[in-house]
């Protein structure tokens, strides 16, 4: 098996007058079973239906565009593996220098809002061939959103980009349904059935199954209560089995979300796993930096009902677990294993949460999550299952199979999760075989105010958590430590909630190396929060950190030992009444003085004898 054809020679070379999808991608082409890309053609590949791959293309000329011709079923527009303007700015607002999707890192190989920008570009030039829109930027901006970049909301992307259908969420089973309609002959208008797809329309008399009537759009772009209420009833309806058909309403046109995908069964996990990826970038490509990360991993679930405000996998990807079979996992382990660079070290088994590998309770697979309920915050739910038997197995497996070294756990433990487990068999294992040397974990904040409002457990478990982690060690012998991920100027954190998790730094004696700043990207509970001052669960005012001040003093208690965050952290205690924490004591966070002058004068001497 070879790459896909990504030139019109190489489409004539594979044997192809014509192709059934031309899939249109921000990315470079990476064929990995962690590029949606690669999934979405490979599946419909296996499935009969042949595809092409249009990467980056130059959108100042036509004719890149054109080289395919025009596909026989239509055109797949994806911004890529996460959303173009994420990729192109920092949180604070500033172009980013290297583009890890791109070849050699470089910036700049495709505009901002790809999506919106091809798809304009295919409408123009084939009229009458259908254009489907899908990926992140498309799934999470499926409906209005407030956009950080522009601060407005913006309309649905699919009526900005004018794309004749949109899908959401993990799209294997979605694709499939549409590409055999479009072959059965059925006009794209008239594919309005189908799960996981969101279409426009005039009229929505014809829509008889139940739905839910949003706040029109011109209602929340002035109105901030009404989008706090529409959102919220958008994210209590993001169930696959418990949700309605969401419809929004516009100036003439009507946007109606269907329900979600449902998640994939194991055995539709297995089959997407097994499908004959190269596992690398094509070789047109000198090196493209997003493979480092992931082509050596496994991933082994979807889902996450761990229901972060900040995170937006809930939307994309649901909070019902899928997981792979043991057999599955092992099978590409050993097709890692036999490729020519593997050093003998699986990087990462996992998912959105790696120690997530079954559904949370026995009553999702048949009645969905629960709309109004999490499954682990404010408490966890007396019908959560808690069981990492079956990762244990997929990580015992793997770890036996020659010419593996070492599996190691990357993408993220869930440590409230691990704490409520009775059979510490995976805690034993964790310590034992699946650390390198450290191990990371997202506490985020210690203030229990701030962990409201990010759905995320009281400090106190955490606390109990590194106790817990450092007798492991102990008792097996080892030296591991722990990296807790923090966040600054998440909605809810005042100045005094930073303070205290200075004073926690201070304790623990870390100072974070890089500082993760809130970043409200679309289709988030906190995003929301960022943008209408209100927590949409209640209804209630939250204080957000907005102004460039208020969010660099965050950053900076984060950071209170740097020399550079003096000033800041001084004004900011100053301002909070905090005279405490200035001094010579044993708790302050920096002294009275301001102790670099001395340093300074030598520096400038230096550049005045040279």
């Amino acid at each position: 098996m070879s790459f896909l054809p990504t030139t019109r020679d190489e489409m004539l070379e594979q044997g192809y007058e014509q192709v059934d999808f031309v899939y249109v991608s921000g990315d470079a082409y990476v064929d990995h079973p962690s590029f949606g890309c690669a999934i979405i053609t490979r599946t419909l590949q296996a499935y009969g239906y042949s595809c092409a791959v249009l990467a980056q293309p130059d959108w100042h000329k036509d004719e890149e565009f054109l080289q395919f011709g025009k596909p026989r079923l239509g055109f797949l527009v994806s911004a890529g593996n996460i959303d173009s303007m994420v990729n192109h700015y920092s949180v604070n607002k500033r172009r980013r220098d290297k583009d890890a999707y791109s070849d050699q890192g470089i910036m700049g190989k495709r505009p901002d809002r790809p999506t919106i920008v091809y798809t304009q570009i295919l409408k123009r030039l084939f009229p009458d061939i259908p254009i489907l829109i899908g990926g992140i930027e498309a799934s999470l901006r499926r409906l209005a959103h407030y956009d950080y970049w522009d601060d407005k909301v913006r309309r649905s992307i699919l009526i900005d980009s004018q794309a004749d259908l949109l899908m959401f969420g993990m799209g294997e089973n979605t694709i499939i349904e549409v590409a055999e309609a479009l072959d059965g002959g059925l006009n794209v208008k008239d594919i309005c059935y189908i799960r996981g797809t969101v279409w426009k329309t005039k009229s929505i008399e014809s829509i008889i199954d139940d739905y839910i009537l949003l706040p029109d759009y011109e209602t929340i772009c002035h109105d901030k209560y009404a989008y706090a209420r529409s959102f919220m009833i958008q994210y209590e309806n993001q169930d696959a089995i418990q949700s309605k058909i969401l419809i929004e309403p516009y100036d003439g046109w009507y946007v109606v979300c269907n329900q979600p995908p449902l998640p994939l069964t194991q055995e539709q996990m297995d089959f997407t796993y097994s499908l004959p990826y190269e596992r690398t970038f094509h070789p047109k490509y000198t090196y493209v930096p997003a493979i480092e990360e992931v082509q050596f991993s496994i991933t082994s679930n979807r889902g996450c009902f761990g229901s972060c405000a900040f995170c937006a996998i809930t939307s994309h990807q649901g909070r019902v677990i899928s997981s792979r079979s043991t057999q599955s996992v092992v099978e590409e382990a050993k097709k890692i294993i036999e490729m020519p660079n593997f050093k003998g070290y699986i990087h990462d088994l996992g998912g959105p949460s790696a120690n997530f590998s079954r559904p949370a309770c026995d009553k999702q697979t048949t009645l969905g999550a629960c709309a109004k309920r999490q499954c682990l915050w404010p408490k966890p739910c007396p019908n959560l299952k808690v069981d990492h038997t079956h990762y244990v197995e997929m990580l015992d497996a793997i770890r036996e199979l020659p010419k593996v070294k070492k599996v190691f756990i990357r993408s993220g433990i869930r440590y409230d999760y691990l704490m409520y487990d009775k059979d510490e068999t995976f805690f034993d294992r964790l310590i034992q075989y699946h650390i390198s040397g450290q191990l990371k974990v997202a506490p985020e904040h210690v203030s229990a105010a701030v962990l409201d409002k990010m759905g995320k457990p009281r400090k106190e478990l955490y606390l109990k958590f590194v106790d817990k982690y450092y007798e492991k060690n102990k008792q097996w012998g080892m030296k591991q430590y722990l990296v807790p991920y923090l966040m600054s100027s998440h909605p809810g954190c005042e100045l005094k909630d930073a303070i205290e998790l200075a004073c926690y730094l201070k304790k623990i004696h870390h100072i974070p190396k890089q500082v993760q700043d809130f970043y409200p990207t679309p289709g988030t509970l906190a995003t929301c929060m960022y943008y209408t001052g209100l927590d949409p669960r209640n209804m209630k005012p939250v204080y957000v950190a907005k102004t460039f001040e208020e969010k660099l003093e965050q950053r900076a208690l984060m950071q209170y030992s740097y020399p550079k965050n003096y000033d800041i952290v001084y004004r900011a205690l100053k301002k909070a009444c905090r005279d405490d924490l200035i001094g010579s004591g044993p708790k302050c966070l920096i002294p009275a003085k301001r102790p670099y002058q001395k340093h300074k004068k030598e520096r400038t001497k230096k550049r005045d004898v040279r």
